[in-house]
C-alpha cells in the first residue's frame, strides 16, 4: 500500500486536549513584575482561543462550519509510504509521511488558521494581526481571514521577507497586507530600526509588532500559529487521522518524528498518540528535531520567558534560549524561534519527547534525497524531520529491526528555491 487516503467523512470531529492527561500540571502564565500581560489576554486573543487555551477538557468539539472547511481544503490528507528511500537505504524500516503539504498553502497551518478566523468573525472581529517566519503561518491565515471575510495584517520576519519574495506575493493574493519586521508601522519596530537599521528580525519581534497593533484596536484580535496551546490543539487533527490512517494499513507507529520550532506540527502529529503512552498502552517514541542554529529544547533552559522580544506576552514556563535571542539567517525560517510550546517543554522536561537538533546542510540533504526518492520536494523546516527520519532507518539497517517510522510531513519547499540553489551550488 503506497497511499492511504482518509474519506472527507472521517475528519476528525473534536481535538484532542493533551491537557488532561498530562502527568504534571501545566505551569500557567503568570506577568511580570509591575505588569499584567495575563490581564491583557483578553485584549490580545480571540475569546474563544484563550478558553481553549486554559481547557482541561479532554475533547473539543470541532464546529460543523469548521470541519466543513477542513473538509473543503483537502482534509484528510494522505499518509504515504516512502518505497523509494526505503530501497535507496536499504532498510527492513516501513517510513511513512503524513502530506500536510496538500493543503492550498501548502502546510500543516491552515488547521488552526480556518478555526482561529471563524471564532474571530463569530465574535465580530474584523482584523487579525500575525507574525510568520518562512511565511507558511501568514499564508494560511491570510487566506482563513478571506474566507471569513475579514482583514489580516501580517508581519514576516525581515531576512526570510527578503529570502522569499513569492510569499508576500501569495499572501497578497490572499488579501493579506503583510509588512518586513521590524517595520516602522509601530513603536516597537520603530525602536529596532532606530538602534540596528540592518536588522534581520526575529519571530518575537514579529510578535510583539502583531500584539502591539491588537491591544491599540478594540476590532483587532491578535492570532498566532504555533506556541501556545490552542494552536497545537487545533493541528491534533492530524495525529488523529495518522492513527485511523495505520489501522487502515494494520500497521503501528514505532517512531514518530516532527520538526519543532514553537511546536504546532509537533504537538499535533504526537499528542493523540502521547496520550496512548501515557496510559502505558504503546511504547511509541517520539522524536522533535530543531536546527542546530536555533536548538531551544536541547540547550535552552526550561523556565519562565516572554513569548515576544518586548514582553507583551505573559510569561510562560517553556524551553527557551531567551526573549532577545536573534537566530542565524539560516532557509527554515519557520524553525527561529527562542521558545516552545509549553505542553511539549513539559513533556520534553520530563522525558517523554527525545529531542534531537540538524545542521542546514544535513537537513537540506536530506531533504534532497527524498525529494529525490519520493518526487515531492519538502520545506527546508520539513526538512530536520526528514534527516532524522533517515538516522533512525539507518539503525534500523544495522539491527535488523522492521520499525514503522512516521513522518509528519509539514509543508512543501516549493517557495524555498533560493535555499535549495545556495545548497546545490556550494554557497550555503
Amino acid at each position: 500500500m503506497f497511499r492511504i487516503d482518509l474519506p472527507s467523512n472521517d475528519v476528525p470531529k473534536k481535538w484532542y486536549n493533551i491537557n488532561a492527561d498530562l502527568p504534571s500540571k501545566l505551569p500557567e502564565p503568570k506577568s511580570s513584575e509591575g505588569k499584567d500581560q495575563v490581564g491583557d489576554l483578553p485584549d490580545m486573543l480571540i475569546n474563544e482561543c484563550l478558553k481553549q487555551e486554559l481547557s482541561n477538557e479532554r475533547y473539543i468539539k470541532i464546529p460543523k462550519e469548521i470541519r466543513e472547511l477542513y473538509q473543503r481544503m483537502g482534509r484528510g490528507t494522505p499518509l504515504c509510504r516512502a518505497r523509494g528511500l526505503e530501497e535507496k537505504l536499504n532498510t527492513p524500516a516501513k517510513i511513512y509521511y503524513k502530506r500536510e503539504d496538500t493543503s492550498p498553502t501548502g502546510s500543516h497551518k491552515l488547521n488552526s488558521a480556518i478555526a482561529q478566523a471563524y471564532f474571530a468573525k463569530k465574535e465580530g472581529v474584523e482584523r487579525l494581526t500575525t507574525e510568520t517566519g518562512a511565511g507558511q503561518w501568514g499564508t494560511a491565515l491570510s487566506l482563513a481571514s478571506s474566507l471569513m471575510g475579514i482583514d489580516c495584517t501580517v508581519y514576516m520576519v525581515r531576512v526570510s521577507f527578503e529570502q522569499k519574495p513569492f510569499r508576500k506575493s501569495i499572501m497578497q493574493v490572499y488579501n493579506g497586507t503583510v509588512y518586513p519586521s521590524p517595520s516602522m508601522n509601530t513603536e516597537v519596530g520603530r525602536q529596532i530600526n532606530k538602534e540596528t537599521p540592518d536588522h534581520p528580525g526575529s519571530l518575537g519581534i514579529a510578535i510583539s509588532e502583531a500584539v502591539e497593533e491588537a491591544l491599540a484596536d478594540e476590532k483587532t484580535k491578535y492570532s498566532l500559529g504555533s506556541v501556545m496551546n490552542h494552536v497545537a490543539l487545533h493541528q491534533t487533527v492530524i495525529g488523529q487521522e495518522i492513527q485511523t490512517q495505520l489501522e487502515m494499513a494494520d500497521d503501528e507507529a514505532d517512531t514518530v518524528v516532527a520538526c519543532v520550532g514553537g511546536g504546532s506540527n509537533f504537538g499535533g502529529a504526537v499528542f493523540p498518540f502521547m496520550k496512548d503512552k501515557l496510559k502505558g498502552n504503546i511504547d511509541t517514541e517520539f522524536i522533535a528535531v530543531e536546527p542546530a542554529a536555533c536548538p531551544t529544547l536541547t540547550q535552552g533552559e526550561y523556565r519562565y520567558d516572554f513569548g515576544d522580544n518586548i514582553g507583551f506576552t505573559p510569561l510562560l514556563k517553556m524551553f527557551t534560549l531567551g526573549h532577545d535571542f536573534v537566530a542565524p539567517a539560516e532557509h527554515a525560517g519557520g524553525l527561529r524561534y527562542h521558545g516552545m510550546n509549553p505542553q511539549i517543554s513539559l513533556l520534553a522536561n520530563e522525558g517523554y519527547i527525545n529531542c534531537r537538533t540538524a545542521t542546514q546542510k544535513e537537513a537540506f540533504a536530506a531533504g534532497q534525497m527524498f525529494a529525490q526518492c519520493e518526487g515531492v520536494l519538502p520545506a527546508p523546516e520539513t526538512n530536520h524531520a526528514i534527516k532524522v527520519a533517515i538516522d533512525e532507518a539507518r539503525k534500523c539497517k544495522e539491527t535488523g529491526e522492521e520499525k514503522s517510522i512516521v513522518i509528519n510531513f509539514s509543508g512543501h519547499g516549493l517557495m524555498d528555491f533560493k535555499g535549495y540553489g545556495s545548497f546545490m551550488d556550494g554557497s550555503m
